[in-house]
């Protein structure tokens, strides 16, 4: 699960830089250089005067302010910028919008989240502050923060609320903030949402209940890799080091660490912008600051068991970098928010909690240990890690949304299905860009969380999942699908499009995907429909984007990057049909 956008909106939007991709082949070079918005305020104010001059296009009017958020430029100099909005001062929640222009600046058009006016039937609020945050805490069980009055322009209609951050709530696993959103006119809860992606989410943790199951995932080291050194004595420290972990999952991996004195190491990354794993001791910690650091006289970490704390933060460590890395080396993107910052970890993270989060109080990956029962070891294994700090990565673009939540924390909608099906797809990549002989990569999402299905989640062939019921196929019902149930419409239309359908096996596991109408569809390669995936999600998905309008996004990157004729552009066609996503079929506004 993830953090909702409304949260992001009415705090600090940090801008980012740009992240741009090869009109080639995907994967064949990395991104041009990053400019931001301050440094591009050209392109800014161009595409601000665009969305004012074509207001009936891009729904922005009188007493509307646009933040920029992301200055993305191509290599053919078509550039797109992301906003954020605000209506007489006020944040909108849902009112983001992508501007998109030509070499020129001359505009091309817009991706907008809300398809109606935001402004407001009423700016006066009949209740109070005060009032507001008594049923923020009494909704969410916690402690209320100050509630600041935003406009709520999700959901079909503009409204006056009040948005309250309530800390430790009792109806949050181990007790994580919730942003809670109270209609200023009614006082009715318009949506209140966990801050934290939990990789588990309630219905699943339910659902292994009821069947008895338990969930211990297999462990096992191989041999050291060759060339382990640790650096030279120096004059000044701190330097770049080179040690070695012994970790749960992955076998003995090798770690960059940071060398502050002859026989002193950092369990901290200098070369990914100082990436680093901390303890967080079993407390429930949201500030990183507050974490034990992890250091060694030896360089070398962990021994392949939870008896040692060291094991569990290798195990991080290792996938936040590996994660890290994939993205810079295929997409050129600097960071989880392309703004060179490095990823950071807890472990240890609470007692008896069994779950890993991206966390974005923390604006880190936090990992329990297990709570003994069904889960027994932390989930820090690759394509957990891959798949949460990819919700950092939704977070920092698209910023996509559950279109509700229900009492016990359960997401639901299409936007929120997509967020978890792009954390899916990307964090399988890791695992192919890691290529790890003990983490063998493929289309299986948790296959070493020790499940009796023998995964959590599949991309080939999604409805083999019986824990969340996972659907292969669109369908109106996939609007009020739980997010990680319906999931599988767009991850199969990703395999299709990458792997093509029917039968085949690749790296060792066996593949059977079909399609909706019996059709043959031929895939394109993984790289290439990476690539139009994560260009759809930079510049062409917003917040409230649905099935249909990823259909859209990926046709529009996919004729950016090889043509609106090329066989690329046909094969997205294709995989969307396939899962049953088709202009015919696409629903009315508003539903």
């Amino acid at each position: 699960m993830r953090r909702p956008h409304i949260r992001r909106v009415a705090i600090a939007v940090a801008v980012t830089t740009a992240a741009t991709l090869p009109m080639g082949p995907a994967f064949a070079a990395p991104d041009s250089p990053a400019r931001t918005a301050t440094s591009a305020s050209s392109p800014v104010e161009a595409a601000r005067a665009a969305a004012f001059a074509h207001a009936p296009a891009t729904g922005v009017g009188p007493g509307d302010t646009l933040r920029a958020t992301d200055v993305m430029t191509d290599p053919d100099g078509k550039q797109h910028v992301r906003f954020v909005r605000s209506h007489q001062g006020l944040p909108v929640l849902g009112g983001d919008l992508v501007i998109h222009l030509g070499k020129q600046s001359a505009y091309l058009g817009v991706t907008r989240a809300a398809d109606h006016a935001v402004k407001p039937a009423t700016t006066e609020a009949k209740l109070t502050p005060r009032q507001a945050e008594q049923k923020a805490a009494a909704v969410a069980q916690g402690d209320a923060g100050s509630a600041a009055l935003v406009v709520d322009a999700r959901g079909g209609a503009a409204a006056l609320a009040y948005q309250v951050r309530v800390t430790d709530s009792n109806t949050t696993e181990a007790g994580g903030s919730r942003t809670v959103v109270v209609d200023a006119q009614s006082g009715r809860i318009r949506s209140n949402t966990p801050d934290s992606d939990e990789f588990i989410s309630p219905h699943l943790e339910k659902t292994l209940r009821e069947k008895g199951e338990t969930a211990s995932p297999v462990t096992g080291v191989a041999t050291p890799p060759a060339g382990l050194l640790g650096a030279t004595a120096a004059a000044r420290y701190p330097v770049k080091a080179t040690g070695s972990g012994t970790s749960l999952f992955a076998g003995k991996v090798t770690l960059t660490t940071t060398q502050t004195a002859r026989t002193s190491f950092l369990l901290k990354d200098p070369t990914r912008w100082n990436t680093e794993t901390r303890d967080a001791k079993g407390a429930e910690l949201e500030a990183f600051s507050r974490g034990t650091k992890f250091t060694s006289t030896t360089n070398k970490w962990g021994t392949g068991t939870t008896a040692n704390r060291t094991t569990t933060a290798v195990d991080a460590q290792y996938g936040i970098t590996q994660t890290l890395d994939f993205y810079k080396k295929t997409f050129g993107r600097k960071g989880i928010k392309n703004n060179s910052t490095g990823a950071r970890a807890m472990v240890h993270f609470g007692r008896k909690v069994g779950n890993a989060f991206w966390d974005s109080t923390c604006g880190c990956m936090l990992y329990g240990d297990g709570d003994g029962d069904m889960f027994k070891k932390p989930l820090v294994v690759l394509d957990v890690t891959g798949h949460e700090l990819t919700h950092g990565v939704v977070d920092a673009t698209a910023a996509l949304e559950p279109t509700r939540v229900d009492a016990h924390g359960n997401q639901y909608g299409e936007p929120g299905a997509l967020n978890e099906s792009l954390a899916d797809i990307f964090g399988s990549n890791v695992e192919f860009s890691a290529n790890n002989p003990k983490n063998p990569p493929n289309y299986l999402m948790g296959e070493k969380l020790g499940l009796a299905q023998k995964f959590l989640r599949r991309l080939d062939h999604p409805s083999l999942d019986k824990l969340e019921g996972t659907i292969d196929y669109w369908s109106p019902a996939a609007y009020d699908t739980e997010v990680h149930a319906g999931s599988g419409v767009s991850s199969h239309a990703y395999y299709l499009l990458a792997e093509g359908s029917g039968h085949k096996t690749i790296g060792g596991v066996k593949y059977d995907s079909p399609t909706y109408d019996g059709s043959l569809v031929t895939g394109i390669g993984r790289a290439k429909a990476t690539a139009i995936f994560y260009r759809a999600l930079t510049r062409y998905m917003v917040s409230t984007t649905d099935f249909h309008d990823a259909r859209t996004a990926t046709l529009k990157a996919a004729a950016d990057m090889y043509g609106a004729t090329s066989t690329e552009y046909q094969a997205v066609d294709a995989a969307w049909a396939a899962v049953n996503v088709t202009t015919a079929n696409t629903p009315a506004a508003g539903r």
